[in-house]
């Protein structure tokens, strides 16, 4: 589904790592503005982005919603997982009383399906048919929300109504995802009524996964502890610019404060969707509740380094850090 950017001393990290909706000016047509901001989020005039008809890929498609960072984990890494959507006005209008709910992976890939209890799943892990997947998912939504029990959309894509759309028109941009996370994909088929067709996807889907769990600690959000067979590792999905979340790792790096603690060695990060995820070698034999303190421990440690950069910048030494850090990335598309 991604393509990887290769970078020096890449090996490591791949093997880790498997704006706002700006406001638009609507013309007496009903269509945006072409001067003012593209609703895609991409920050450029529409004139100049979705105006031109053109496809235009949107390097941070989550940006504005509180839960970014969890949404980028879901759609890159974590195998098997289902979350509540937190939907805004609009999107509880265009619901109604049903609960949708974003699935890391549905049977056959499948954009969406409404099971036969009416249960609404969107997937995250599908191929897209335009290079805005918030647009795509949205879209993917809400036709969930308009079809039959029992009817599945292959592939998202553009054609699925009139207008753009964007999951930030849709969740509550405050809103916070709760990830369930599972060993299995036994919840595709509530029912336990698995044919032998359905037993064999299941178990196809099974043999692929990395045993994962999030790393739950207070101010800790999308960390993710993976089992990767010879070694854990541990991602963690960041907020901030890279730029600025480059210049803080520096720093604890020139400092001696980079790792997790005994047993864990930072290795680099990789992009996605905007965002930098930075990865940690773990041991394998300790328990990921283990991982817990000594993540919320790194986690204020990070955020006081942060807030230095304002008063102090960088040292000769922290620079040079900086760089040998930023030769440690690759590139998730």
């Amino acid at each position: 589904m991604s393509k990887k950017s290769r970078a020096r001393n890449a090996a490591a990290v791949s093997s880790a790592a498997t704006g706002p909706t700006a406001a638009v000016s609507s013309t007496g047509a009903g269509g945006p503005n072409p001067r003012q901001h593209c609703p895609c989020g991409s920050g450029r005039r529409y004139k100049a982005c979705h105006g031109t008809g053109k496809d235009v890929i949107v390097l941070r498609p989550f940006e504005g919603l509180a839960c970014e960072c969890d949404l980028v984990a879901l759609r890159e890494f974590v195998p098997s997982a289902v979350t509540g959507l937190p939907l805004s006005e609009p999107g509880r209008a265009l619901a109604g009383d049903r609960q949708p709910q974003l699935a890391t992976v549905l049977p056959g890939a499948a954009a969406a399906a409404v099971r036969p209890d009416g249960a609404v799943l969107v997937g995250m892990q599908v191929q897209t048919r335009t290079g805005d997947i918030s647009g795509d998912l949205a879209r993917a939504l809400r036709w969930a929300l308009g079809a039959e029990p029992g009817e599945t959309l292959p592939v998202s894509g553009a054609s699925l109504g009139d207008g753009p759309v964007r999951l930030q028109d849709l969740l509550d941009p405050d809103g916070a995802l709760e990830p369930v996370l599972h060993h299995d994909f036994a919840w595709w088929f509530p029912d336990g009524q698995h044919t032998p067709e359905v037993k064999a996807a299941i178990e196809h889907a099974n043999s692929v996964i990395k045993p994962t769990e999030q790393v739950v600690a207070d101010g800790v959000r999308a960390a993710y502890w993976v089992d990767a067979g010879d070694k854990a590792h541990l991602r963690w999905v960041r907020p901030e610019p890279e730029e600025r979340l480059q210049a803080a790792l520096a720093r604890l790096q020139a400092a001696g404060r980079l790792d997790l603690g005994e047993g864990s060695r930072y290795v680099g990060s990789f992009r996605a969707h905007g965002l930098l995820v930075p990865v940690w070698d773990l041991d394998r034999e300790m328990h990921v509740k283990e991982w817990s303190e000594p993540t919320a421990a790194f986690a204020v440690a990070l955020e006081q380094t942060l807030a230095s950069l304002d008063a102090e910048p960088l040292t000769d030494t922290e620079r040079r850090s900086r760089d040998a850090l930023a030769g440690r990335q690759v590139t998730l598309r």
